[in-house]
């Protein structure tokens, strides 16, 4: 992927970031989620497991995203 990448959508945890990844490939859109300063002092700093991620997809590939996840 290259640098052209905008924030899909910011969900709660790993496993729901996935489900999201695997709705947008079967619609042949690349994404990547990363971790998100989103909720930044939930845990006091502590890395976890789990917390916010984001999802990235290109930037034209937003509008059809956004369709198939319901993302404003």
């Amino acid at each position: 992927m290259t640098n052209d990448l905008v924030r899909l959508k910011i969900v709660s945890n790993e496993l729901e970031a996935e489900m999201v990844r695997s709705l947008l490939s079967t619609a042949g859109i690349e994404s990547l989620q990363r971790y998100t300063d989103f909720g930044a002092g939930a845990v006091d700093g502590m890395p976890s497991g789990g917390g916010p991620r984001e999802i990235l997809v290109h930037a034209g590939d937003l509008d059809a995203a956004r369709e198939l996840v319901g993302s404003e």
